[in-house]
């Protein structure tokens, strides 16, 4: 079970992380605004507008993601199963990042398509 918690936190911590390149891009943009940070993020262009809409999808992917895993963790019936679920979830949310900086976007459809499925597949093994 703690792999399966791991990967929770991780895909909840994964915003801030996704942040990164993301504050490079607006520095590498006249310097981080921390005064309108959002304002600044409208004018990037290329790396920086992909780069702040994969940051943003972050937190999206949070909200189909986290209630699955905690109807698992709520059913008390976390599994091996589960477990590989969860971590391909994680995996495929990486390369979608991935994808996403580099403007692989079919790649990246697929990517999200997968982690989408993984996570629906997460909810529905729990009963």
């Amino acid at each position: 079970m703690t792999l399966f918690l791991s990967c929770l936190l991780m895909v909840c911590i994964m915003p801030f992380l996704a942040k990164i390149p993301l504050a490079v891009a607006m520095h590498r943009h006249g310097g981080y605004n921390n005064s309108l940070p959002r304002e600044q993020q409208q004018q990037l262009k290329g790396f920086g507008a992909r780069a702040t809409a994969a940051h943003y999808n972050c937190f999206e992917a949070i909200t189909y993601f986290a209630p699955a895993a905690l109807v698992v963790l709520a059913t008390s019936s976390v599994g091996s199963l589960h477990v590989a679920l969860a971590a391909s979830f994680v995996v495929c949310r990486l390369v979608y990042l991935l994808c996403y900086w580099y403007a692989w976007d079919t790649l990246r459809s697929v990517a999200f398509v997968v982690g989408l499925a993984l996570s629906v597949g997460l909810f529905f093994t729990a009963f």
